[in-house]
């Protein structure tokens, strides 16, 4: 079997099993399990679709790291609850969500995948360390138009993009980005950068849309030769050279924060699937019991099966 690296974005995927499930699906007590349920209902559909070898969760171990909102002040604020002043921001996350996170890490470490984060750095930071020359085809597993920017046709990187829902999975290729935004994956965290995103707080240029956005980045390349090409008043109108020097200030810092990291120091337990060890195997029953998720549970065990070909 060919082998096949299957990275998921953690807080995407249950923040979209959250609120995929009815709130009204409880444990046996009462407690909310409909995030654990359907988190372990995308591992199933997704092994048993896409057929990875290895897969990582990876993880906000700081989902807003200083560094970001020391270049850009905005970034991701109206996301946030509580400032800490010693640690990472608190996330504005339902009481009912965040209740089940930590049942979610203890179901995926079960079920023998591995949770990755780094400090001081976003799941997408390691995703993008992860995915970059990693030896095999990669499938990132995301709900996030950003990390778009690592879609690699020559590497075999791609994304599973779940925005549609999971009924609706759509593979994006560098073909896929082309066709929606008129630039190539490789331009497409400049083309965030131009036009900005506000949901995550980025103001982008002034009167730079997805459409002037892309038609600069198809005469110039880049951002750097975007600015060369205003600071010299050529190929481009002089309006919008204008605006694009009136951004000075925030396309020097902006890429930093768009751009996700390719090169953490990283410490990646064995992300190989495999059927549940002896440990595992012997902690699931009060697991499942506990929290009510026997049968998704199973099913994620059995997706691994059809892989492994394991029991």
């Amino acid at each position: 079997m060919t082998s096949r690296l299957m990275l998921l974005d953690s807080a995407s995927l249950y923040f979209r099993a959250f609120y995929g499930v009815p709130a009204k699906v409880t444990g046996p007590d009462g407690s909310p399990n409909n995030a654990v349920r359907g988190m372990l209902d995308i591992v199933a559909k997704l092994v048993s679709t896409y057929r990875p070898t290895h897969v990582v969760a990876c993880w906000d171990d700081d989902w807003r790291p200083q560094w970001r909102v020391d270049l850009i002040p905005s970034y991701k604020t109206h996301r946030v609850v509580e400032v800490v002043v010693t640690g990472p921001d608190v996330e504005e996350i339902p009481d009912p969500l965040e209740a089940q996170v930590p049942v979610i890490r203890e179901a995926l470490g079960l079920l023998g995948i591995p949770v990755v984060g780094a400090a001081e750095h976003e799941a997408d930071d390691v995703i993008g360390t992860l995915a970059t020359d990693a030896g095999m085809p990669v499938d990132i597993v995301t709900g996030d138009r950003d990390l778009f920017q690592l879609v690699d046709d020559d590497a075999d990187v791609r994304v599973v993009y779940t925005a549609r829902g999971m009924s609706n999975l759509e593979v994006v290729t560098d073909e896929t980005v082309f066709a929606k935004y008129g630039v190539h994956a490789r331009q497409y965290a400049d083309f965030a950068v131009l036009r900005g995103d506000a949901s995550d707080g980025l103001p982008g240029v002034t009167g730079i849309g997805d459409k002037t956005a892309a038609t600069l980045l198809a005469a110039h390349g880049d951002l750097a030769g975007i600015v060369a090409a205003a600071e010299r008043g050529e190929g481009m109108s002089s309006a919008v050279a204008a605006k694009v020097l009136a951004g000075a200030d925030y396309l020097a810092v902006a890429p930093a924060v768009v751009r996700v990291v390719r090169d953490l120091a990283l410490a990646v337990p064995d992300p190989t699937l495999a059927p549940l060890g002896p440990d595992a195997a012997a902690a699931a029953p009060a697991f499942t019991a506990r929290w009510g998720v026997a049968t998704p549970f199973q099913r994620a065990v059995d997706a691994i099966a059809t892989v492994t070909g394991g029991a």
